[in-house]
């Protein structure tokens, strides 16, 4: 029989490693920008036109290549930072995958221009598809300016793939805040189509955190500061007041590099167990520092999960440390020493004057003795205390019967029956049905939204005051993207700059609504579900704002009420169960009912 195994082409195999290190532009943004800093680069300036579809540039001062550095770099498994294999697990660099700029030349057409400093001219390099087109002298910068253009053009499958440019701009900026955040000592600046996004300066940790999501984070931070022979713990925690719905604040890294840990995520929400607002994330950015000889990193192309030696260890210190801060910053209830009062307390010198103290007593009083005409006085008045009362009595008892009557007569006439104001109870032909009185608001009130929509009216109801909400990047470009569909449901909101947000009208359906807090559900929401099409857009905004309107607080209704709720719930097309799918409706049997009273 003939051969059938044969080695692959390079410009195949280099195509192959782009599906597992390339997967959209922001995959080179990370790759790009972690060479620049090992370059060591103190200036790093990242550009994107269509959300990196057209051009992703990635321009830094590190100390560049040489001529046959900046050939060599495009081979695969080429790397300066590996000679053995024991230099794998000891590496403190950010990558060494050499297929990564091999992979990007593959699926993309790549120019670099790189210079050392002290030599007269640069290097010029271009290749499309793996092959090398250009390689000539050229004057530029030191340092080195890759331009790569037209990701995924000759893997058309590939480029069909890729999300929505608001989508894939929300991806690249994520990767660029993972980097910005664990560099602060590196400027650094984003531009989207020519437009700033991030120009960040070099600072202290907080200071980049506070550059990356916003002055308004800087009251919310905790500071961390822990070191074992195991770890070392440092960073900042949120309080939980502020904690948000959405995510995009969640931040783990080690040894200066972006990872990502469920378990650690789990640390750090059990050490906030019971004082977090009911679905609610708290911020983190926690730094751990380990021998890198305790970790390993190459378990992920990307490098973002790390398996640890001490893993469960780090997660006991994660926790504890946590504990502490919130401990130290006075998480718990506590006395307000700024608040005025005024307390006379006496004080003693070496002149005051002792007094003991002295004791009034009637030596003649007797409690036995009683003074008959003062009792006989109050005893013949008593009656006048209680009258008219028998009468009050009367008619209050009997109007109480006469509206027990009523609602009696009404409760038999609807067959319905309120239980502590969360489920509605109705007897059926076939048992019991129990209805839960907030999912079956939430269909209710879902099924209202998308009517509206579907015939284009919005009712929107005024702010006397607009409210000004101040957002991260990632949840502005959010709320700008829903802004369409926002407006047709009823909601009225203008951007006033640097992320913040005027929201001068509501929706009628959700009447007294704190506007922050329903933007915040609308953008966990999309966060989750990652719809593109509009239709389905809408739909998750009509299901998470009938989430948050419908009754979060159990209401009591009249029988009147109750049977014009339930008659709303059966007017809806799919009266079973809620927009996310949960059940509305339950019957016990009456088979059921009988064991149960066996």
């Amino acid at each position: 029989m003939p051969d059938i195994i044969n080695l692959l082409p390079d410009s195949v195999a280099n195509q192959i490693a782009a599906g597992e290190v390339i997967q959209r532009p922001a995959s080179i943004i990370k790759e790009m920008v972690e060479n620049s800093l090992d370059a060591g680069a103190t200036n790093i300036q990242v550009n994107v036109k269509d959300s990196g579809r057209t051009l992703v540039q990635i321009i830094d001062n590190g100390k560049g290549m040489s001529e046959t550095d900046a050939r060599m770099a495009f081979e695969r498994h080429a790397t300066s930072k590996i000679s053995s294999v024991d230099d794998i697990y000891s590496l403190t660099t950010m990558g060494f995958r050499g297929e990564a700029l091999a992979s990007i030349a593959a699926i993309a057409q790549v120019e670099l221009r790189t210079k050392q400093n002290g030599q007269d001219l640069g290097t010029k390099i271009q290749i499309s598809g793996s092959t090398v087109e250009l390689q000539e002298s050229c004057n530029c910068s030191v340092g080195s300016n890759f331009t790569i253009r037209n990701i995924f053009y000759n893997v058309p499958v590939r480029r069909k793939f890729l999300k929505a440019n608001s989508t894939e701009l929300k991806h690249i900026v994520t990767e660029f805040q993972k980097i910005a955040l664990c560099n602060s000592s590196v400027a650094m600046s984003l531009y989207s189509n020519d437009t700033e996004i991030y120009v960040i300066p070099q600072s202290n940790i907080k200071q980049r955190i506070v550059n990356v999501f916003g002055k308004q984070i800087s009251q919310n931070l905790i500071p961390l500061d822990t070191e074992t022979s195991i770890v070392k713990i440092s960073g900042f925690v949120g309080k939980p007041e502020f904690a948000k719905k959405t995510i995009g604040e969640q931040f783990f890294f080690i040894n200066g590099r972006f990872m990502k840990s469920s378990a650690f995520h789990k640390a750090v929400l059990d050490a906030y167990d019971k004082i977090l607002p009911y679905g609610t994330i708290p911020s983190y950015f926690i730094f751990l520092d380990v021998d890198p000889s305790t970790i390993d990193v190459n378990i992920h192309p990307t490098k973002t999960e790390i398996k640890f030696e001490n893993a469960k260890a780090v997660w006991q210190m994660i926790f504890a440390s946590i504990k502490e801060a919130l401990g130290k910053h006075n998480i718990v209830p506590s006395l307000d020493f700024d608040q005025e009062a005024y307390i006379d307390i006496p004080y003693l010198n070496k002149e005051s004057e002792i007094k003991k103290p002295h004791i009034s007593v009637n030596q003649e009083y007797n409690p036995f003795k009683t003074d008959k005409n003062q009792n006989k006085s109050t005893y013949d008045n008593w009656d006048k205390l209680y009258s008219g009362f028998e009468n009050k009595y009367q008619a209050v008892e009997q109007e109480n019967i006469q509206q027990k009557i009523e609602l009696e007569n009404q409760n038999h006439q609807s067959n319905l029956y309120q239980y502590k104001s969360k489920y509605i109870f109705s007897a059926v032909k076939s048992g019991l049905m129990i209805i839960d009185q907030r999912r079956a608001n939430e269909r209710i009130l879902f099924e209202q939204i998308m009517k509206g929509y579907e015939n284009h009216v919005g009712i929107s109801q005024k702010n006397l005051f607009p409210e000004q909400i101040v957002l991260t990047e990632i949840e502005s470009m959010i709320l700008t993207n829903l802004s369409e569909e926002l407006e047709e449901i009823g909601f009225d909101i203008s951007c006033i700059g640097n992320n913040t947000f005027a929201v001068n009208g509501t929706p009628a359906v959700i009447d007294n609504c704190n506007p922050q807090d329903v933007l915040q559900t609308i953008i966990a929401n999309h966060q989750k579900n990652k719809a593109d099409i509009k239709s389905e857009v809408f739909r998750n905004l009509a299901e998470s704002l009938a989430k948050y309107a419908a009754m979060r607080e159990n209401k009591k209704m009249s029988s009147i009420e109750v049977e014009q709720f339930i008659n709303n719930l059966f007017s809806c097309q799919n009266s079973n169960y809620t927009p996310d799918g949960k059940a509305i409706i339950t019957i016990l049997n009456d088979d059921e009912l009988d064991k149960k009273l066996k």
